[in-house]
C-alpha cells in the first residue's frame, strides 16, 4: 500500500503510552514555555531502553494537574484521529501523576475524563490501561489498582507492568499480578524488550492476556508454541524497538518469524512522539523492510481486534470495518 492508503485504512493501536505520545503544541501549553521536539524525542541511535526512558521526565511533568490529565488524553485521541486510527488503548502511569493535590482516583478520572471527551469530537473509540512501574513498592502498585477498579470497564479495561526490565524481571511481580486477577483485572506485560524470554514466559504463566513487545520470544519454538496455544496477544513497537535495542540491527526484527508460526501479533506505536512515530509509519515501514503483504497488514489489525480489551459490543461494530 502507499502511505496515504496506509493512512486511509481503519486501524487499531493497543500499545501506545500517553507521556510519550502528547504532541508539541499540547506540552507546549501544559508547561507555558518554549519546548522544542529535541527534548521530546529520543535519538535514532539511542543506546538502550533505560536512555530512551530518560524522555519521558518533561512530559510527565504536564500531567500533574486534573486539567493536564484530561487536556493530554484529549490530545492523544485527535492525533490518532488524524490518521484514522478507530480503536485505541493509550497506557500511564497513574502514580507518576498523584501529588498533595491529586489522588489517584482523580489521576485516572481525568484521563478518562479528556478520552470521553475526544470520542465525542473525533471518531474513535479509546479506553485506559493503568501501569504499575516496575521501580515502584509493590504496595503502591496494589493500592493503585485498588483505586482504578472502580474505574474498570467504566473507561479503564486494563492493567500493565511498564518500566525498567532488565533491573525488575518479571518474577518479581508474579504475586502482584496474581492479585490483580484475583480482583478481576486483565493484563498485559512488558516482556521481551531486554532480551530475556523468561520474563515472557513467566508473565504468560502469570496470565497475561497480551504481552508487551515480546522480542525475546525469538528462535524460542517453545515459547512461540506457548504463545501460539495460549492465543497470547504480542504488541510490536517497530521503531521503537529498534531504538530501544530490542533488537541490534534492524534485519533481526522478528516479524517475519512471528507472523509464520502464526502468533497473534500487533503493530503499535509504543510513544507517538518519543519515537517521532504514526501507525501508518510503522506500517510502511514493516512493509519496506520485511515484505510484510497487504493481506499480512489486514491480518495484523484483525488480530489486534481480536486480542483488544474492547467491549464486544465495539468489537462487532469495529469488525465490520476490519
Amino acid at each position: 500500500m502507499t502511505q496515504e492508503e496506509l493512512k486511509q485504512l481503519p486501524k487499531i493501536d493497543l500499545h501506545c503510552h500517553l507521556d510519550g505520545s502528547l504532541s508539541l503544541e499540547c506540552v507546549r501549553e501544559l508547561l507555558g514555555r518554549p519546548v522544542t521536539m529535541e527534548e521530546l524525542q529520543a535519538e535514532d541511535d539511542c543506546d538502550s531502553l533505560k536512555t530512551y526512558l530518560e524522555k519521558f521526565d518533561l512530559p510527565v511533568s504536564a500531567l500533574q494537574t486534573e486539567n493536564g490529565l484530561r487536556r493530554a488524553a484529549y490530545d492523544v485521541v485527535k492525533s490518532v484521529s488524524e490518521e484514522n486510527v478507530r480503536y485505541l488503548e493509550v497506557r500511564f502511569a497513574p502514580l507518576l501523576s498523584v501529588n498533595e493535590h491529586l489522588d489517584c482516583e482523580r489521576v485516572i478520572g481525568s484521563v478518562i475524563e479528556g478520552l470521553e471527551q475526544g470520542q465525542r469530537d473525533f471518531p474513535v473509540k479509546a479506553q485506559v490501561i493503568a501501569c504499575a512501574m516496575r521501580h515502584h513498592p509493590q504496595e503502591q502498585s496494589l493500592a493503585m489498582f485498588h483505586a482504578a477498579k472502580s474505574f474498570l470497564e467504566k473507561g479503564l479495561c486494563a492493567l500493565d507492568l511498564a518500566g525498567d526490565e532488565a533491573a525488575f524481571p518479571m518474577k518479581q511481580f508474579e504475586g502482584l499480578f496474581r492479585k490483580a486477577a484475583d480482583m478481576g483485572f486483565p493484563f498485559t506485560l512488558h516482556a521481551g524488550e531486554c532480551g530475556s524470554v523468561e520474563n515472557v514466559l513467566d508473565s504468560v504463566a502469570c496470565g497475561a492476556k497480551r504481552i508487551g513487545h515480546g522480542i525475546a520470544l525469538a528462535g524460542h519454538k517453545d515459547g512461540i508454541r506457548l504463545c501460539r496455544e495460549q492465543k497470547t496477544g504480542l504488541e510490536m513497537c517497530p521503531i521503537s524497538n529498534l531504538q530501544t535495542k530490542a533488537v541490534r540491527r534492524k534485519e533481526d526484527y522478528p516479524i517475519r518469524e512471528f507472523l509464520d508460526a502464526e502468533l497473534l501479533i500487533t503493530v503499535n506505536t509504543d510513544n507517538r512522539t518519543v519515537s517521532n512515530t504514526t501507525l501508518t509509519r510503522e506500517l510502511g515501514w514493516i512493509q519496506s523492510q520485511y515484505g510484510i503483504t497487504d493481506e499480512e497488514i489486514r491480518q495484523l489489525e484483525r488480530n489486534a481486534l481480536e486480542v483488544s480489551f474492547a467491549p464486544d459490543a465495539w468489537k462487532e461494530k469495529l469488525r465490520l470495518e476490519f
